[in-house]
């Protein structure tokens, strides 16, 4: 493989303008496929599998004209204090609202307060029911305005009027998160590289790999079902990787220049040995992201598949638009150091002759030894970590194995569902609207459940209803059942249960489950059956099904990742100790989830407003996505060891060469995940804001804890045992040549002196040193 990405990148170099045109084409052709698509189709909430979602299909059959998940709006009425809701005046501005927004277009039903028990017990509360016979995003701006209208007229009357449901749903903030992302990127590629043509460039690549793949997935959008929520997490991953991967390949174009290769031989060198571990690197993430589709859940299929998309384009960027932009300017992206001269190194503080051991530059120096020291000295503090690490093996692994234990023991009182209005800022009407039903009529209002009985084969559906109706009404835990409705058959009716307790309350997922447990008897006794569905029984099974899925997913990607590393480094026990502290780091930042977004615990620094449950897709989206990118690092760093053991170095001096070559590189494109992640979370919607901290968390507990600790303290205990590879596998397996190493005895033999010419100056431990050309 290298030797094939060796040849694509000099062909990328050599025909930079063929490259860039490629590019530029298929960019102005998604763009516009996207501008001329048609919508998206709303975010499925469909969920295969699960009771709640059957009953929602039978409602839709036996209810026809109507949508089990058609929009709805809850309008709340306080009156002020010291008054009635049911006080003449308060009672003729509800009537009003009813009255007026009744004939409003899309409508299909409203119900007053004051034809059922839309109206508290201490008569300071009610509430009134609208229903659509479309979905939300169907609904047009002349249905939403009239609605709209009558709550401000109601206001007018002295009452507080707030809006819940589907209806006039608040559209979060989006944040600024891409441009926080980015700049910080900035910063970070400016301080690692020195140079603004050398942070602008993985920045610029990654920015049209992010137009490419969002541009395509919304010319796709109609043809392949792909809901708006699929470029969130596309955008986030591609903008991180994109920029990860070019700066990869720039940094190791860089090392190639400083030993004196001319441009196109460095890029070629670049993209053969950095680009080898981006392929890697970006298919295990591919492969975790597309794996999200086994599990059966739409909107996780869509929001992988988007996102594997996004990564692919960032891996062909790097391995193509990269080297055509370092072909277009070869010397840009190097320090402001090196310049063109007469076999000297120059810079504005003094002079350094190539060729000896050390070259000095300004105030700092620069050492050329046998390990391929850094060309501009700044990696001194990784060496030294890396020194400390391999003597002090023990104490560095226990330290990062219990810290990160503890960090991870949050992760057991992890309870899965979905945020609701309950979740959102107070600043949105649907959130006082949630907040003023709790305080009117039971916590257990805002999340009743929906039980439709199928009665079509009883003798007497009504009874049969009836019998199902009492017997839910006698359920511990259960404060009312609704008056049946029925179809124009007559054979099915739905029935609205109020529990009472909050939706997100672990007491009515119990309720739930009781329900469903004695519904043998239910139905025996009633001559029908019965399912349990409605928005609280979706989100319950749901996040019983995600969680199911958990542990055998985590079990396939660790296996995965096994056998993959197995097949790079040649090895059992490295692969071994990559799982174990994948492990580690993913339950670790479940841990800080559950600590933040469950518990409270430092929930105001990240604008967390309201604790729940953690958002069912969370945990598995963080298994996949997590996995690659802990195998970025893994490759990046663990690749460089692996070679310098391969060369002869001892298994503590491979340790710290592999820091020498692939620490700081590591470091800043650890920070660059972490500015992009964090940058999504200065959004208002609380599902991206979890998103982008459980990612942030994760990137770093895995770069700077399991890839700068962990792995190297198991790496030096383990010493030469930790390339072990039994024999029989080494003949079976495939060779993958990950690390360059063909690429290495060709660029030997290429640089082998002819007799006559004159030898390189000798290092100061005896090995011979490229001279450096720019």
């Amino acid at each position: 493989m290298a030797t094939f990405l060796y040849r694509l990148g000099r062909w990328a170099f050599r025909r930079r303008r063929y490259v860039g045109l490629l590019w530029v084409a298929v960019l102005g052709v998604v763009a516009f496929g996207a501008l001329n698509a048609s919508d998206p189709p709303d975010d499925s909430s469909s969920m295969p599998g699960i009771e709640a979602q059957e009953a929602f299909d039978l409602i839709n059959e036996r209810f026809p004209g109507t949508e089990a998940d058609g929009a709805d709006a809850r309008i709340v009425f306080v009156a002020p204090d010291g008054q009635k809701i049911t006080s003449a005046a308060n009672r003729s501005a509800i009537d009003a609202l009813v009255t007026g927004t009744a004939d409003g277009p899309q409508v299909a039903d409203v119900v007053s307060p004051f034809d059922g028990r839309g109206v508290s017990k201490d008569a300071s509360t009610a509430y009134a029911t609208v229903t659509y016979d479309v979905k939300a995003d169907d609904l047009t701006d002349a249905s939403k305005q009239k609605l709209e209208n009558a709550i401000e007229e109601a206001r007018d009357s002295g009452l507080t009027v707030e809006a819940g449901g589907s209806a006039l749903e608040t559209e979060a903030a989006s944040g600024m998160g891409e441009v926080i992302g980015i700049a910080l990127a900035a910063v970070v590629l400016v301080i690692t590289f020195g140079s603004l043509a050398a942070a602008g460039l993985p920045l610029l690549t990654a920015l049209l790999g992010v137009g490419v793949s969002m541009a395509s997935i919304i010319a796709l959008g109609s043809a392949l079902g792909l809901s708006s929520t699929t470029g969130e997490l596309a955008m986030m991953l591609g903008l991180a990787v994109g920029i990860d991967y070019s700066l990869f390949v720039v940094s190791r174009y860089r090392e190639e220049r400083a030993k004196g290769h001319d441009p196109q031989e460095a890029t070629g060198l670049a993209v053969g040995t950095a680009g080898s571990a981006v392929v890697f690197a970006g298919l295990t993430v591919v492969i975790a992201l597309a794996g999200l589709s086994v599990i059966g859940v739409p909107m996780l299929t869509q929001m992988g598949l988007g996102a594997a998309g996004a990564v692919l384009t960032g891996v062909l960027i790097a391995l193509t638009v990269v080297p055509a932009l370092l072909g277009c300017w070869p010397n840009a992206v190097l320090a402001r150091q090196f310049r063109k001269g007469d076999g000297r190194v120059s810079t504005a503080g003094g002079r350094g002759r190539v060729g000896s051991s050390r070259i000095r530059l300004g105030r700092g120096r620069i050492r050329l030894g046998r390990a391929g020291g850094s060309v501009d000295g700044t990696q001194s503090l990784g060496i030294r970590w890396a020194r400390f690490v391999v003597r002090r093996p023990v104490p560095v692994l226990i330290a990062s194995v219990v810290g990160l234990g503890a960090l991870a023991v949050p992760a057991m009182d992890l309870r899965m569902g979905m945020p609701g209005d309950e979740a959102k800022s107070t600043a949105t009407t649907e959130r006082r609207a949630y907040d003023a039903l709790a305080d009117g009529f039971g916590p257990g209002f805002n999340g009743p459940l929906t039980v439709v009985v199928d009665a079509e084969g009883a003798d007497d559906p009504e009874a049969a209803v009836s019998e199902i109706s009492g017997r839910l009404a006698d359920t511990k835990g259960v404060v009312s059942v609704s008056p049946a409705r029925f179809n124009k058959a007559q054979d099915t009716a739905v029935l609205s249960v109020t529990p009472s307790t909050a939706p997100a309350d672990e007491r009515t997922k119990d309720l739930v489950h009781t329900i469903r447990e004695e519904r043998p008897a239910t139905e025996s006794a009633a001559g029908a059956t019965f399912e349990v569905t409605g928005t609280t029984a979706l989100n319950i099974d749901v996040a019983q099904k995600l969680q199911d899925a958990l542990v055998p997913y985590l079990a396939v990607v660790v296996g995965l990742a096994f056998l993959l590393l197995m097949l790079v480094f040649r090895s059992v026990l490295v692969p071994l100790k990559a799982a174990l502290g994948y492990l580690l780091s993913v339950l670790a930042s479940l841990g800080a989830i559950v600590m933040v977004f469950q518990q409270g615990h430092g929930a105001g620094l990240f604008g967390v407003e309201q604790t729940g449950p953690i958002m069912s897709m969370m945990p598995i989206m963080l298994v996949g996505i997590v996995f690659g990118l802990a195998m970025d690092y893994e490759v990046f760093l663990v690749s460089r060891m692996r070679e310098a053991y391969v060369h002869g170095e001892r298994p503590g001096e491979a340790v710290v060469t592999g820091f020498r070559h692939s620490a700081r590189v590591v470091t800043a494109a650890a920070l660059i995940m972490m500015a992009v992640f964090a940058g999504f979370m200065t959004g208002g919607e609380s599902m991206v804001k979890m998103v982008g901290f459980g990612l942030a968390s994760a990137v770093l507990f895995d770069a700077f804890v399991i890839r700068m600790a962990f792995v190297p303290a198991v790496l030096a205990l383990l010493g030469r045992a930790a390339w072990w590879l039994p024999r029989p596998l080494d003949r079976l397996l495939p060779r993958v040549d990950v690390e360059g190493e063909a690429l290495a005895h060709r660029t030997a033999a290429l640089a082998a002196p002819a007799p006559s010419s004159t030898p390189t100056p000798a290092s100061s431990d005896g090995d011979q040193q490229d001279p450096v050309r720019v």
